[in-house]
């Protein structure tokens, strides 16, 4: 299962933003720095509206969501690259990760203690970033002296592998993660051997005042930290930044689904932001969702994207991939159109698909297969 980690600097909701997510009260989340040391995990489903229809549609004795592993890692310092803040620790934490949640605290409390004593959010990322380039600056230089022995032996893999680097080591000098080096496909294969802190995809999770979401929902860029995060989040990430309020997620685990959408809309809020943010990493982990349904059960299953059919069987059972047969397609929305089966293929919407089709999001599948 991936993983996505959530990062931060101290007291900026890492912790209670875990708890929101993971429906539980596990990570402790006090007003003092380190109050996690060793990371929190907990897998959590993926919410996904489609399943609840399909399922009412099929009668299904149970719906089963998607899932993905949140990690709650302790609170990164200013010289973590060097140790500070049990900084060596909790820098492996995150290498272990598959992407990365940095929170950003876009909120003033006086009762809260900042680390830095202000609330400056692109202060704060900064640091952190500065601190993954530097572990990742490190690690390519111990990598280079090792390969540069072996290259001079007439390796072919270590002088692929020492051009890369060549290319990497300048862009990290400039203070630029390593995601947004341009690099062809052959060099991003050899990239992801070097498991670089700063390769792994990024989502910015703005966390805001109880009475301020709603405003920076509907008006982003009416809220100056927010703005100002979403730009930088842009321009030197290409990533998304979302508005979330993780004081306010915490209140609904104690509250049923329907209780948290009246509580939400009294707010002036349709979603919750937590919802938004496991979507949001789901799909930067490059996944996708294809969805089985039946009497017994309406299952989402997880793919990477731009996985083939018989691949994408193999999720369900090494069997199903072996003796792959072919794939009986109808997507979601002509499933809900049609209302069965039987009407979607009246109309041509129901397809028998081979081994080349790229399956895709909201697909629902029957595999035929043989062994």
């Amino acid at each position: 299962m991936l993983k996505a980690g959530i990062v931060g600097m101290p007291n900026v909701g890492k912790s209670t933003l875990f708890n929101a997510v993971t429906r539980n009260r596990n990570a402790e989340a006090a007003n003092y720095p380190f109050c996690t040391i060793d990371p929190n995990i907990g897998v959590v489903s993926v919410p996904d509206p489609r399943l609840e229809v399909l399922g009412e549609m099929s009668k299904s004795e149970k719906v089963i969501p998607a899932a993905i592993e949140f990690v709650d890692i302790a609170g990164l310092v200013e010289g973590a690259s060097e140790g500070a803040g049990l900084g060596n620790k909790f820098l492996a934490n995150i290498r272990e990760t598959d992407a990365i949640v940095q929170v950003v605290r876009c909120f003033e409390n006086d009762d809260i203690i900042h680390e830095l004593g202000t609330v400056d959010p692109l202060r704060d990322i900064e640091i952190i970033n500065a601190e993954l380039i530097l572990a990742d600056h490190a690690a390519l230089e111990k990598r280079k002296t090792s390969r540069e022995k072996k290259a001079k032996s007439g390796d072919k893999e270590a002088k692929k592998e020492l051009a890369v680097m060549d290319k990497l080591l300048p862009h990290l000098d400039q203070g630029k993660p390593a995601i947004t080096a341009e690099m062809n496909d052959d060099e991003k294969e050899i990239m992801k051997e070097f498991f670089l802190l700063t390769s792994k995809r990024t989502i910015f999770a703005c966390n805001v005042s109880e009475d301020e979401l709603a405003g920076a929902i509907s008006d982003p860029q009416g809220h100056a930290m927010v703005s100002r995060v979403k730009s930088y989040a842009k321009d030197s990430h290409g990533a998304e930044a979302i508005v979330i309020s993780a004081r306010i997620e915490e209140e609904l685990i104690d509250l049923s689904p329907q209780d948290g959408k009246d509580f939400l809309s009294d707010m002036g809020i349709s979603d919750s932001g937590v919802s938004t943010m496991i979507r949001s990493v789901y799909h930067l982990l490059g996944l996708n969702t294809y969805l089985t349904t039946g009497e017994k059960e309406t299952r989402a299953w997880t793919i990477k994207s731009g996985a083939k059919a018989p691949e994408a069987a193999g999720v369900i059972h090494t069997d199903f991939e072996r003796g792959f047969i072919a794939a009986e397609v109808l997507h979601y929305d002509d499933y809900v159109e049609y209302q069965s089966k039987a009407a979607a293929r009246d109309v041509g919407k129901l397809r028998i698909e081979g081994k080349d089709y790229v399956v895709k999001d909201g697909d629902v599948i029957e595999f035929r297969f043989n062994v």
